[in-house]
């Protein structure tokens, strides 16, 4: 197993915060490319081309919300990636590899752009639907299992998850504006450091005695046309050592 780790964190992962814990972004800070980022994006490569129905899924109805993501994201590359070289037809990559921008697969396409994982919510009815996603490293969560599903059954069954706290998470979604996203954070012990990581975690006895810090960077900011909800997911995993 080739571990894919990061040395540091760009935040303080024992800072106390109540849940959802959201705090406002910069949209120049959207997304995130650190030291793992070769390392990142060649794992998601060979998940996305060898496991790719576990990594990726667009349901009926998403493709208009799917197609601006891949454009959002080719226009903030452009004004804020200075690391990427964008044109017409492809992008080159941090790491000087280049990727084809295939409009008939945009959720693939994506998957090779960035470090984030991205979910794509939608309004249905009276809740936020996950409609598409390319999750290359879910912790401890089955793309499958959520896909279609709203916000409220989604995060069944955690325990901090209980009603009063689903409708403020709804409100949320609701109430994110466009240009003005959002994000928080959380941090878990794992035991091993895999980066795709659908099975559930058993939780340890003792945190500190699990030798690997997870971290997800999670953000949410508004589509201006589709006005679906982007929900973007930057992992770190660090060595104890490394982390806290």
């Amino acid at each position: 197993m080739t571990e894919i780790l990061q040395t540091r964190l760009p935040y303080d992962p024992e800072a106390a915060h109540a849940l959802p814990g959201i705090s406002p972004l910069l949209m120049a800070d959207w997304l995130q490319v650190d030291e793992a980022f070769a390392g990142q994006m060649a794992e998601r490569a060979r998940l996305l081309s060898e496991q790719r129905a576990e990594v990726l899924a667009v349901t009926d109805g998403a493709g208009p919300a799917a197609d601006e993501l891949l454009q959002f994201v080719l226009d903030w590359l452009q004004e804020y990636g200075q690391a990427y070289g964008v044109s017409a037809k492809q992008v080159q990559r941090p790491d000087g590899v280049i990727v084809p921008i295939d409009r008939t697969d945009p959720m693939g396409t994506l998957g090779q752009l960035v470090q984030e994982d991205l979910c794509l919510m939608e309004r249905r009815g009276d809740e936020h639907v996950l409609t598409a996603a390319v999750l290359c490293f879910p912790a401890s969560w089955h793309l499958a299992d959520k896909i279609g599903r709203p916000l409220t059954t989604i995060h069944v069954p955690v325990k901090t998850y209980d009603e009063a706290l689903a409708r403020r998470v709804q409100r949320l979604f609701d109430g994110v504006q466009e240009g003005r996203p959002l994000w928080r954070f959380n941090a878990l012990r794992y035991a091993d450091p895999t980066l795709h990581q659908p099975r559930s975690r058993v939780q340890p006895s003792a945190e500190a005695a699990y030798p690997y810090l997870r971290s997800e960077r999670q953000c949410v900011l508004r589509l201006p046309q589709t006005r679906a909800c982007v929900f973007s997911i930057h992992t770190y995993v660090l060595a104890r050592k490394d982390g806290c």
